[in-house]
């Protein structure tokens, strides 16, 4: 059984809600050659694509490309906005919608949770209803407009997640401070932009002694971890020689190696073959980030090659699957 960890989907309501009240921070723009671009403070971030609304054409997708199981998520801006309520009426918008989506289609789709995180009380609430319509996970967004996700604040959230054992996938957005980094310059966001805002996130965690708070809590980190396979040598030494490093927690960042997942979204052998030598094989779950532009369940599949099906007998696992 191959299952897609990371792919999106979003609905018309959930764009139109995102035209009508997203601004400042969220605008459309029109692009030269047709379609639209959703920016983040002027940055460019998530281009508009017609099956990223078809849940019809997506199995169809998935039939041609040999994916059996899809587990759905609204990928940034998700329901974090500044305003409280629109993040609240953002995530039962979409949990009704891929709920509903999973009801129609209940061999083919599963689905991560959206939560209304500036609202700790509130994202609570609709954890435990997204739960009772079926979710199999949650997604939580790198950053929580703009407040790391480590923040004490958000402890209820991270509490009751831990207890409900489901696993949480990260996914970046544009990170803090993108405008100042010219992120928007040649589209960075995506190629460099994302995976900064991967990696700052899970190296928060790694120091902080978030995993030693949440000792049932597994994550998923997208694009292959970000920099992280590259970066978990000098996260350990420097957690070793630095005292600021190892203030959150005694154990070095590889100790918590085995409550990490990465997705297979990267695009040469040479990364993949770092992202395995870093977790292992049994911690690799197929991705494919369709259906976005650089999505791409094919050739997702083709860089694993003989092992993908090997690679998945830890999704079923994960996600409750026969394999």
């Amino acid at each position: 059984m191959i299952v897609d960890v990371h792919t999106h989907m979003l609905t018309e309501d959930y764009l139109d809600l995102l035209r009508r009240e997203g601004g400042p921070d969220y605008s459309f723009r029109t692009l030269p050659g047709g379609g639209e671009v959703i920016d983040k403070c002027g940055v460019p971030f998530f281009t508009l694509l017609p099956p990223m609304w078809d849940f019809d054409q997506r199995i169809r997708d998935m039939d041609a490309d040999g994916v059996d199981v899809s587990v759905i998520s609204l990928t940034s801006p998700n329901a974090i906005f500044p305003d409280a309520d629109l993040g609240r009426r953002a995530a039962r918008l979409m949990n009704d919608a891929f709920a509903e989506a999973r009801t129609a289609h209940p061999d083919r789709l599963r689905w991560f949770a959206s939560l209304p995180w500036t609202d700790p009380t509130a994202a609570g609430e609709e954890l435990l209803r997204a739960v009772a319509l079926g979710a199999s996970g949650v997604i939580a967004v790198a950053t929580v407009d703009g407040t790391p996700l480590t923040d004490r604040a958000f402890a209820p959230i991270w509490a009751a997640i831990d207890a409900a054992g489901l696993p949480v996938f990260l996914h970046p957005s544009v990170p803090p401070g993108g405008e100042a980094l010219g992120l928007g310059d040649y589209n960075l966001s995506p190629p460099v932009g994302f995976v900064f805002d991967t990696t700052l996130a899970i190296s928060r965690m790694l120091y902080d002694g978030f995993f030693d708070r949440y000792p049932n809590l597994h994550m998923i980190l997208a694009h292959g971890g970000g920099t992280l396979p590259f970066l978990i040598g000098r996260l350990d030494i420097c957690h070793e020689r630095i005292p600021a490093c190892a203030a959150g927690t005694n154990h070095r960042p590889s100790h918590f190696l085995d409550r990490i997942y990465l997705d297979s979204v990267v695009y040469t052998k040479g990364a993949l073959d770092l992202c395995i030598e870093t977790v292992g094989a049994d911690r690799i779950l197929f991705g494919s980030d369709y259906p976005h532009n650089i999505g791409d369940m094919k050739g997702r599949l083709d860089l694993l090659g003989a092992s993908a099906a090997a690679h998945e007998s830890a999704a079923a696992s994960l996600f409750g699957l026969p394999d």
